[in-house]
């Protein structure tokens, strides 16, 4: 029989705090020393603890889209009306449609016409 659990190193309780974020973000924490130079290093105390690869562009929006699959617990193209239109909304304010081909890949995976999303755009704008 073992005594108490060892509480976690300083480090790996700093990467335990910021996984949730990196996950969120579609992100990727890898070793400091296999960090390259778009990676962003983190420490902690003054000594580097990991680095956070950060998602290819075109990956964000897959990322963010099974993100809200996810949430919603089936596939977008499955949600009613009212709630598509929420998605797109919450799409626009993190930047989804700044994307190449933003509209054209949410409208697939919504299961509507990119009209149908511009029209969605353009609701959430007058509202």
């Amino acid at each position: 029989m073992s005594g108490p659990a060892e509480p976690p190193a300083a480090g790996e309780a700093f990467l335990a705090a910021v996984r949730p974020l990196v996950d969120a973000i579609g992100g990727e924490l890898v070793e400091p020393e296999h960090a390259g130079e778009e990676d962003v290093l983190l420490s902690w105390a003054g000594a580097p603890v990991a680095a956070v690869r950060l998602p290819l562009l075109s990956a964000s929006l897959e990322h963010m889209l099974g993100d809200l699959e996810r949430r919603h617990g089936r596939p977008l193209a499955e949600l009613d009306r009212s709630t598509k239109q929420q998605v797109v909304r919450n799409l626009e304010s993190r930047g989804a449609f700044a994307m190449r081909h933003g509209v054209e890949t949410v409208a697939s995976a919504l299961g509507v016409s990119r009209f149908t999303v511009y029209n969605y755009l353009n609701r959430s704008t007058n509202c």
